[in-house]
């Protein structure tokens, strides 16, 4: 890659863009920001989050490595959406917790009886 990143770009650092991404280092990156601070020639600060095989962020990071050995990730990972945890609420309960209320309420005065 010779051209800046963007944010929102996806890159696949390796041990190309720097030492440190060698091997099992390696590792998909989602451009957040790109830095204007001045380094050595080809070489570049980026910040963005690093991403896992689903494709979820796990960590925040600034790296420094060469635009030469960057490369676009060609099929992005896909998210997995998280499973819907449902709540099975009483029957007449409406979410406004009256039911829980009518309840607690017909309890009390069944004990003062």
């Amino acid at each position: 890659m010779t051209a800046r990143p963007s944010p929102g770009d996806l890159l696949a650092v390796d041990g190309r863009a720097s030492v440190q991404f060698a091997g099992d280092r390696a590792l998909t990156f989602r451009v957040v920001s790109v830095s204007d601070q001045p380094t050595y020639a080809g070489w570049i600060w980026l910040t963005g989050y690093v991403l896992n095989r689903r494709g979820e962020a796990t960590d925040k990071r600034e790296i420094y490595v060469q635009l030469a050995g960057l490369s676009p990730v060609v099929s992005p990972p896909t998210p997995q959406r998280p499973r819907a945890i449902r709540s099975y609420a009483s029957q007449g309960d409406q979410g406004d917790g009256r039911a829980a209320r009518n309840r607690s309420g017909q309890r009390a005065r069944a004990d003062a009886r």
